[in-house]
């Protein structure tokens, strides 16, 4: 009885101790699992949000190029130009249903030294000034008050002007000497 109280003792000491052996192992290789999946779901994410980007980005920059930048605001000064003078003073009413009087007179700046565009400018100076006078009988006084406004109504006369009057040249800049809006009381 002796010998078989020390064989158990002996089987009880040997088995349990690979027991514990194999749960440290079979802890250790679990969590070396999870370990490995939550490293290869980052690896995932960050590949597919890297060419979800690429691919969102690479879509507007081909729609960003419809936008044209001029060119003095791409260098950051501001090219000198020559001014045309000789329009004279517009007077038109305005089409408000009590009309006011504008008194404008428009200097047109095109690029230094272009004979061309300042040639055309004093051939077409009759259209001009009829375009001039249809542009400001088009507009409302509280339009042409506002000093907001005011580069907006440079913008729209160069671009008409450059539209439909001019056909080989373009202006490249609008100011008024004088514009007055007087109104009727």
């Amino acid at each position: 009885m002796a010998d078989d109280d020390e064989l158990n003792l002996d089987d009880n000491v040997g088995g349990s101790a690979p027991a514990k052996k194999n749960r440290a192992g079979g802890l250790f290789s679990g969590l070396l699992k999870w370990i490995i999946i939550a490293i290869s779901a980052i690896i995932v994410i960050v590949v597919v949000c890297f060419f979800t980007v690429k691919i969102v980005v690479g879509n507007n920059a081909s729609n960003n190029a419809s936008y044209v930048i001029p060119e003095e605001y791409k260098s950051g000064v501001r090219e000198y130009y020559d001014w045309y003078k000789s329009i004279g003073v517009i007077q038109t009413t305005t089409c408000d249903p009590i009309p006011a009087t504008v008194r404008v007179n428009v200097f047109l700046g095109y690029k230094k030294d272009d004979k061309a565009t300042s040639t055309e400018i004093t051939q077409r100076s009759v259209e001009i000034k009829d375009f001039l006078r249809r542009y400001f009988s088009g507009k409302t006084a509280a339009e042409l008050k506002n000093v907001d406004n005011e580069d907006k109504l440079k913008m729209e006369i160069r671009n008409g002007i450059n539209d439909k009057v001019l056909s080989g040249s373009k202006i490249r800049d609008v100011s008024f000497d004088q514009k007055d809006v007087i109104e009727q009381n």
